[in-house]
């Protein structure tokens, strides 16, 4: 039974508000700047109602970019952003759904070992292994390239594991009326455990989406030429300029402009996230 108690009540949506303003104010400042003039954003004073110079701060940003900085427009930029975070969410999810399957359903020599080979890479993130990641990129090529931006990052051991922990929840009853039934290996894994998979798969692509659209370091490497420059590297770059002040409302209109797609896909998906989350169709 749930006691009806006012003041906890209050105090409990009061903390939730609190934080929410916290962490939205940020957000807000970021807003009101991206509709300033230049001038207004350096004079110190920053109004809390939008300017006038919205349309035309985003307009600049999409179409010219700013030459001062070497950042090329951000158009462009979004568009590689957007292929490198989706070649690393879909092919994160796809191998890692057919790792855990090999791993728990086939009974082959050291899968416990392979397992667990693949669950050490978590103490081995990108920075670690940048140096030999880097060497193998230029000696196959890949250099200023999607595959190069993607491939080197689609592995993943964390994925694997959740998917191999899901696959240990499914009941050996319907691993046998599958086989009783005819179906063979991959009929079982497409027509049964991907869908029983579907809010893992959704709840691991926001993740894995934002965790490729915020790459910074990577991109950085591995790309001389303006065309496979991420969003990333170009906000970075037009918020270190050369012997003047940043354009301080540019940059925050790139960085309104750059949340938008991340925030687009937790909207869509929000739903099947959180179902992926607390685990409420299992």
């Amino acid at each position: 039974m749930i006691e009806n108690r006012p003041l906890l009540t209050f105090l409990t949506h009061l903390v939730l508000i609190l934080g929410v303003a916290i962490v939205a104010f940020p957000v807000y400042v970021a807003v009101i700047a991206s509709t300033l003039a230049e001038d207004d954003f350096l004079s110190g004073i920053l109004p809390m109602i939008p300017g006038p110079h919205a349309l035309e701060n985003y307009s600049s940003m999409l179409v010219t970019g700013l030459s001062t900085s070497g950042a090329p427009p951000i158009g462009p930029m979004m568009i590689n952003s957007l292929v490198m975070a989706l070649s690393i969410a879909i092919g994160k999810i796809a191998i890692s759904i057919l790792s855990a399957y090999a791993i728990v359903y086939f009974r082959f020599p050291f899968r416990v070992l392979a397992f667990w080979a693949i669950f050490v890479t978590l103490m081995l993130p990108v920075e670690v292994r940048i140096m030999p990641t880097f060497a193998v990129v230029a000696n196959l090529g890949m250099l200023n390239s999607y595959a190069g931006l993607s491939i080197p990052l689609i592995a993943s051991a964390t994925a694997t594991f959740l998917f191999r922990q899901f696959f240990l929840t499914v009941p050996d009853e319907l691993v046998e009326a599958a086989r009783v039934d005819g179906a063979g290996p991959l009929k079982f894994f497409r027509d049964i455990l991907l869908p029983l998979s579907r809010t893992n798969m959704a709840a691991l692509f926001v993740i894995l989406f934002i965790y490729g659209w915020n790459q910074y370091l990577w991109p950085l490497l591995i790309t001389t030429d303006t065309d496979y420059y991420t969003i990333v590297m170009g906000i970075k770059r037009m918020a270190v300029e050369a012997d003047t002040d940043p354009k301080w409302n540019l940059v925050m209109a790139t960085v309104v402009l750059a949340a938008l797609p991340p925030v687009a896909v937790i909207i869509f998906m929000q739903r099947l996230f959180i179902k992926g989350l607390v685990e409420t169709e299992k």
